[in-house]
């Protein structure tokens, strides 16, 4: 496990400058030296930059040292020689500056323990640590290395941890070496542990082989972290892997906007942009990358070329063409005298239905794909039960679902019946790598009803829509005027915007949901109207504070998630209350917003950092992308309930499931104290607070203010600028998203 490095010394911002170090404007000793010791402490580490702030002990020394420098990678325990200068800083005062370090076993029983105990090899914590000591001494490394059957003299290690200790000490070699693979190239090491596993033994080689392969193969690495390698590698930047792997990336950035497909020209101008190289070269790229299968030019009905990811296009006309089959072939029938239900249904559940609500039963009868849309308060979920009952007490056979497993939730309890989400519904098979539901093996159900309709992506469409028994009638309930799907496409809004299948607008609000300032001011912002800012204390439920300043919105914010709605309200900072913001960036953005909450809700040094991230026991995290393995999806909210360093690996608690995650996996989730309006979707919160400020003013929209609002079922609290409130309310304009689905569903 040892190596050297040269050290670079990174580009860094001057926030992360000013945050760790002066060392630019300290004094520097010409003399170069070295010091030897280990690691007691890293006080700080850019997962970007790879530049470190760490204590390094020296041995016969009473005060560690503070060393900086960039490392691949470097944990408490570890012993380092580190090659440099002696510097003296302005602010922190005397300091090592590493130039290039190596990585050396340490030699006493006391080092060894302290190394094995940091949590370096997995299956190896501080108590198991001083027991290989005690037995071992100074031989405790060797025998791990190479008589590791002596392990199993200590107490507390049989055949099974054996394993897994000699497993992860020769992982521990090879990932080191990737990590300095990486390092010798300028790129974060933060990656090795999940490209080691990707690969193997054969990770180095095929790095060397083609680094471009890790902007597919692996999840959260890019086109410019792979870019990057291949660059300092001496690939050429007008080479023709350089030029297909870019399109591919520019490509996939599209999909990530929302989009299933992108216009020819548009993609060609923005890939040559990306990689700096003519306009030829990438439209030779795309011809090889069709031939090759890997994307699909068609032409749309305007004439304009659109250029689809293979997958994106086997999902829209898939989808197109198992919807539009739903209308050719003839459906179960099942008489039903609609007069007589309505009244039934009336009568056993003590309401009265809305003129609307009585149309969706009439055409829920005969149609095949039935789409029913309305704002809050219209009475979505009361249609859903009445068709329910009435489809139950004529003994079809019914599957419910929704998209995410809080919106499945809500349908079972105001059903009363069984409901899954989506990929539940369609029985994942992690040995197979795909849904065990499919045409082959169609869901056992005449009547599929699908809530939370809006949110369901173009891929999800497809698979369920595979899953649908030849015979069976769908019904798609949702809001359609809420912001389109995370993932890609717009599926409500195109169906509808066919005009091929039977659409039922609720707009009739019910009286009770008329008193909520919520439900009232959500519909006034979906007509363009500015929304009422103050009722009578018994209707408060929607409040606006106004602050123009963005550090005072974000001050302001965290006084009231973790102080005022809770001692006003009753409401868990946690658990009830949710921060959604229309941006990332800012002071009044998704990434300030979790790091002040989490100061104030959560503080501590404890914790594991990865991806940027400092994870505590106790932190509200969500998760980023979809793992069928885990059954856990993009939007996802849960708590860390645990975190074991001797395991490396955090414990998640969603909806009462614990999941288990390796510490490389912790890319796959953020803190999720604050989170964005688009990854709200699907969700609801007791309370829900916004910031809006006019540095927000991009994605300033009215159905992005909408769907926000909508997320709160007892308090919305917006705190902002009326300026950047009015801007919301007036800007009608929807992002397009570039897909083809209402012209294939037109198409006959």
């Amino acid at each position: 496990m040892s190596g050297e490095s040269k050290v670079r010394e990174p580009d860094r911002p001057a926030d992360e400058r000013r945050r760790v170090s002066g060392i630019t404007d300290c004094n520097s000793s010409p003399e170069k030296t070295h010091i030897e010791g280990t690691v007691e402490k890293v006080v700080f580490a850019s997962e970007d930059s790879g530049f470190t702030v760490m204590r390094v002990q020296e041995d016969g020394k009473s005060v560690p040292t503070t060393a900086v420098g960039s490392f691949p990678s470097v944990t408490p325990g570890e012993m380092l020689r580190l090659s440099g200068r002696w510097v003296l800083d302005k602010r922190f005062g005397r300091q090592f500056r590493a130039e290039s370090y190596e990585s050396i076993m340490p030699a006493t029983a006391a080092g060894i323990e302290r190394y094995l105990g940091s949590g370096l090899i997995k299956g190896i914590g501080p108590v198991m640590a001083a027991r290989l000591v005690k037995r071992f001494g100074a031989d405790t490394l060797r025998v791990i290395d190479t008589l590791p059957e002596r392990l199993r003299q200590v107490e507390g290690i049989g055949p099974k941890r054996t394993g897994m200790i000699t497993s992860a000490w020769a992982d521990q070699k090879e990932i080191r070496n990737v990590m300095l693979f990486l390092h010798a190239h300028g790129v974060s090491s933060a990656y090795a542990t999940k490209i080691f596993k990707r690969y193997g033994a054969e990770s180095v080689s095929v790095l060397q082989e083609n680094p471009y392969r890790l902007a597919e193969d692996i999840f959260g690495i890019g086109f410019k972290t792979a870019d990057k390698i291949a660059q300092d590698m001496g690939i050429e930047p007008d080479s023709p892997v350089r030029a297909e792997s870019g399109v591919l990336y520019v490509l996939g950035q599209f999909t990530q906007q929302g989009h299933i497909f992108y216009p020819r020209d548009a993609t060609i101008e923005r890939a040559a942009g990306t990689l700096e190289v003519s306009f030829d070269l990438v439209e030779s790229a795309l011809e090889r990358l069709k031939n090759a299968g890997k994307i699909v030019v068609y032409e749309s009905g305007d004439g304009e070329a659109a250029v689809y990811l293979k997958p994106m296009y086997l999902y829209e006309t898939g989808t197109a063409d198992a919807l539009k089959t739903l209308l050719r072939v003839p459906g179960k029938t099942v008489k039903i005298d609609v007069e007589k239900a309505v009244l039934w249904v009336e009568r056993n559940n003590d309401i009265e239905l809305s003129p609307e609500q009585k149309e969706a039963i009439r055409e829920s009868v005969g149609a095949r794909v039935l789409v029913i849309t309305g704002g809050p308060g219209t009475g979505k979920t009361t249609l859903i039960k009445s068709l329910v009952d009435i489809y139950e007490k004529k003994e079809l056979k019914l599957a419910l679902c929704a998209p995410t497993g809080r919106a499945a939730k809500r349908l079972s309890e105001a059903t009363g019946r069984e409901a899954k989400t989506i990929h539940r519904l369609l029985e994942y098979s992690p040995k197979k790598g795909d849904f065990t539901r499919n045409e082959r093996n169609p869901l056992d159900a005449d009547k599929v009803i699908i809530d939370e309709t809006s949110m369901v992506d173009i891929a999800l469409m497809h698979n369920l829509l595979k899953a649908v028994s030849p015979g069976a009638s769908l019904v798609f309930v949702g809001d359609v005027d809420q912001l389109p799907s995370v993932g890609p496409g717009n599926v409500l809004g195109e169906i509808i915007q066919s005009d091929v299948f039977p659409v039922v607008r609720l707009e009739t609000i019910f009286r009770q949901a008329a008193r909520s300032m919520i439900i009232m001011n959500a519909h006034r912002i979906n007509r363009g109207e500015t929304p009422v800012l103050k009722g009578t204390d018994a209707d408060q439920d929607f409040y606006f504070v106004e602050k123009d300043d963005p550090e005072e919105v974000c001050n302001t914010i965290v006084d009231m998630a973790t102080r005022r709605i809770p001692a006003k309200f009753g409401f868990d900072p946690v658990n009830d209350i949710q921060v959604l913001s229309p941006m990332h960036k800012g002071p009044a953005g998704v990434a300030r917003l979790n790091d002040e909450l989490q100061k104030a809700l959560n503080p501590g040094e404890d914790g594991v950092l990865r991806a940027g991230h400092l994870f505590r026991v106790g932190d509200k995290v969500m998760q980023i992308r979809n793992d069928y393995d885990k059954e856990v999806f993009n939007g996802d909210v849960g708590r860390i309930s645990e975190i074991d360093h001797p395991e490396q690996r955090v414990v998640v608690v969603y909806e009462g499931r614990d999941l288990s995650y390796d510490f490389s996996e912790l890319d796959e989730v953020v803190p999720a104290y604050a989170i964005s309006v688009h990854k709200s979707q699907g969700t609801e919160f007791p309370a829900v607070v916004i910031p809006l400020v006019t540095q927000h003013y991009v994605l300033l929209q009215r159905n992005l203010l909408y769907t926000a609002v909508t997320r709160a079922t007892k308090l919305a609290i917006l705190v902002g600028s009326k300026k950047a409130l009015n801007i919301a309310v007036r800007n009608d304009k929807i992002a397009r998203r570039y897909t083809n689905l209402a012209e294939r569903l037109g198409g006959g």
